[in-house]
This record gives structure tokens, C-alpha cells and sequence, in this order.
């Protein structure tokens, strides 16, 4: 697995370096913005771990540029630790979010959960009702419409076709989706029910994914 690192902190960079190899990741670094978009055109990383404050193109930046031509699992680094820092983060297209100053441990289990949703092997195409979900193209299709899906959004529409009409818990889902318990009070599962709403009710679109208030979420028809 190929993982590029995106950080202009040497120190950060030299760390994640040693840590990822020891761990038998291929690694490489970039130290700005610019140096990153270059590397992923050139050859497509399976993870990119992203610092969001960087001089010249911050991350969120490089974040949406990089989305605009790759799905790649993106993991955001920061010092940040707002929860509108975090949505900005997840809305600019990440998949995960970690503040610094992190545990290397925790950092290497989202890695691996990142790694294992982009890659484990599905069913090619799943239905329900007039939606349906090619699993080897990770893209989605409702009627006649057909979208895209960053990693997440196709983990968690994955996780609901694969139980159709059944309430899904919050704690199940997160912990299905994520792979890890977010502590808190993370919003992430309802910024990502959100994005799916958003693609599967565009054009008019149906509800299909509904809120059960104090539990969790369930994929019913209307």
C-alpha cells in the first residue's frame, strides 16, 4: 500500500515516515500543497494523510482539488479542534480527521480502517428499490441519475444496502463504518448521512435514508 504524507512539519513528516514503514506502507512526502497535487497525478497514492495548516495551499485547498479527479481515502491532520473545523474539513471531501497532538497507535488503526473499506471485496452491484450501487466502480445510481462517492459515502451506502429496512444504530454504524468509536460529540455520521441525502434526493428525488430519532438510521422506501 502506497501512502503519501502531506505535512510541512519535518519533524511530523520524519515520524510518520519511520512509523508507516516499520508498518510495511510504501511512504512518501510531500511538504506543500503544491508537491502533493504533483505526486497524485503522477502516481495514485491508496491513502493520503493531509495537514490542513500549511503555508501557500493549506489543505483544505488541496483537499478539494484532489477530489475534483480522485477518490482516494484522505485523512486530515490539525491543531484544530472545533467541530465547524472538523465539518470544514469532512465537507472539503475527507474521509477522516485527526487533531494534533495524536496517538501514533490511533493514527495507524484509522489508517487501517481507511485502507480496508477502499479495498475489501463486495458483490458488484447491490438494489434496493430504484437505487443501486456498483461496488467494483464505487458508484451509485438512482432511476436514470448516476453519481460518484468519496470513500465514506460509499462505505456507509454500502453498510445500508446491506441491510435494507433494518435500524441501524448509531454506535453500529459508527463502528462499521469508521472502525474505531469516535468519543464525544462528533457530528460526523450526521455530516455523511447529510452528503448521501444530498446526491440520493437530488432531482427530486425520494427520501430513502431516514432518521430514527434516538437510535440511529434506516434504508426504506418512502
Amino acid at each position: 500500500m502506497h501512502i503519501l504524507v502531506v505535512d510541512d512539519d519535518q519533524k511530523i513528516t520524519a515520524l510518520l515516515y519511520r512509523a508507516l514503514s516499520h508498518q510495511g506502507y510504501d511512504v512518501e512526502i510531500a511538504h506543500d500543497g503544491f508537491q502533493a497535487i504533483a505526486h497524485v497525478a503522477q502516481k495514485q497514492p491508496d491513502l493520503i494523510v493531509l495537514d490542513v495548516l500549511m503555508p501557500g495551499l493549506d489543505g483544505i485547498r488541496v483537499c478539494k482539488r484532489i477530489r475534483q479527479e480522485s477518490t482516494v481515502p484522505i485523512l486530515m491532520l490539525t491543531a484544530k479542534d472545533e467541530v465547524t473545523d472538523r465539518v470544514v474539513g469532512l465537507d472539503s471531501g475527507a474521509d477522516d480527521y485527526l487533531v494534533k497532538p495524536f496517538e501514533l497507535e490511533e493514527l495507524l488503526a484509522r489508517i487501517r480502517a481507511l485502507l480496508r473499506r477502499s479495498t475489501s471485496p463486495e458483490e458488484d452491484v447491490l438494489h434496493f428499490s430504484d437505487l443501486s450501487l456498483d461496488t467494483a466502480g464505487r458508484r451509485a445510481q438512482r432511476s436514470a441519475r448516476t453519481f460518484d462517492l468519496t470513500a465514506t459515502e460509499y462505505e456507509l451506502l454500502l453498510l445500508f444496502m446491506q441491510n435494507p429496512r433494518r435500524v441501524l444504530p448509531r454506535h453500529y454504524i459508527m463502528e462499521k463504518v469508521w472502525g474505531y468509536d469516535f468519543e464525544g460529540e462528533s457530528n460526523v455520521l450526521e455530516v455523511y448521512v447529510g452528503y448521501l441525502r444530498q446526491k440520493l434526493e437530488a432531482d427530486g428525488g425520494s427520501r430513502i435514508i431516514y432518521t430514527v430519532r434516538g437510535v440511529g438510521y434506516v434504508l426504506r422506501e418512502t
